[in-house]
């Protein structure tokens, strides 16, 4: 039986340099930085509320995400416009304006370096 998600993994040719803009960037609080593997890889782990979301080297993964819209990480954030504005001001790459999805709130797309999507949502209160 499945109790849950345990964390989220990013693979990257590059995980030092797709960390670093996860927590200088993006914002995310940085737990761990950890060695893995025979070789020597990288690995980074962040706390996003309740969940994990590590950053790893990744011997399979070369260049950018040729299908960023396969899997996509939501960040909610309280203020939307204001969390954009800001990644706006870090010229981070913005693939969709804040739009409205019904009954569940307003979202934002953004681009990362290793070219997956990441979009911050704003979740409409409940009544």
């Amino acid at each position: 039986m499945i109790k849950g998600i345990d964390s989220i993994l990013i693979g990257s040719s590059n995980a030092a340099k797709l960390a670093e803009f996860y927590r200088e960037v993006v914002g995310l609080k940085q737990t761990m930085e950890f060695e893995m593997g025979e070789n020597g890889e990288s690995g980074f782990s962040f706390q996003v509320g309740d969940q994990s979301l590590a950053i790893l080297d990744h011997s399979e993964v070369v260049g950018k995400n040729k299908a960023p819209g396969r899997l996509i990480i939501n960040f909610e954030v309280s203020d939307i416009e204001k969390e954009v504005a800001r990644l706006e001001r870090q010229d981070v790459k913005k693939q969709q304006d804040i739009y409205h999805v019904e009954g569940y709130g307003l979202i934002a797309t953004f681009i990362d370096p290793d070219g997956n999507y990441f979009q911050v949502v704003q979740i409409k209160a409940a009544n």
